[in-house]
């Protein structure tokens, strides 16, 4: 007997659940997002041939600007909240828990110890203005002087996080002696390497950098 033949139906797939889905998640981004705040300086950091790239995460990052002030931040917040803590234990700023999460949620730190509880509990409008008077972290050639701020910010970063890769990203207008003071507090904590962040520019033509450059293309 011939078969019945039972008509053909395209597969029909209900996409409502999955919309309903998408967009859900699409919200909750939207809302727990926070981006990072921006940085209270803006530098212009001078070119260079050098292709070395930097890693994305533990990384300590001073900062100098035309004028030679100097900027402290690392960038895991969670790490950033342990060395507030030792820094508020240590020179007894009494921080409350909400200026300890407002400093691991900011940016850089360009204040004296003696005015970052006052800049911790400001409002981010108070900060801004706050950041273009700052004189910037406290720095001198010896990490045992009391002037020395920054040795300290270094010292209790690298004992929270040894894994830190410490970036110095000064514009191309600061001059030297500031650069070289952080070099000096950096020798004095017996840190060798560090990276210098530039801008990427053509390699010079007629450069040993060159040649070399064109011999591995060659092969």
């Amino acid at each position: 007997m011939p078969h019945a033949k039972i008509p053909r139906q395209s597969t029909h797939i209900d996409m409502t659940a999955m919309c309903d889905v998408a967009f859900l998640l699409l919200t909750f981004f939207m809302l727990a997002t926070k981006f990072k705040p921006d940085e209270p300086v803006v530098v212009k950091t001078p070119s260079s041939i050098s292709e070395i790239i930097l890693p994305d995460v533990d990384i300590m990052l001073l900062t100098v600007d035309a004028k030679g002030r100097i900027f402290f931040s690392i960038d895991n917040k969670l790490k950033r909240k342990e060395l507030i803590e030792e820094i508020s234990y240590e020179k007894n700023l009494n921080l409350t828990e909400a200026e300890k999460t407002a400093f691991a949620l900011g940016s850089s730190i360009g204040i004296p110890f003696s005015s970052l509880k006052e800049y911790l509990s400001s409002t981010p409008e108070k900060q801004k203005e706050m950041d273009m008077g700052a004189p910037g972290v406290q720095v001198d050639t010896s990490v045992l002087s009391v002037n020395n701020e920054l040795a300290e910010w270094v010292k209790v970063a690298r004992t929270s996080n040894p894994k830190l890769r410490i970036c110095i990203k000064a514009d191309g207008d600061a001059s030297y002696p500031n650069v070289q003071k952080i070099i000096k507090t950096l020798e004095g904590w017996k840190i060798f390497k560090f990276n210098l962040i530039t801008n990427l520019k053509a390699i010079p033509a007629g450069t040993a950098a060159a040649a070399a450059a064109a011999g591995g293309e060659k092969k």
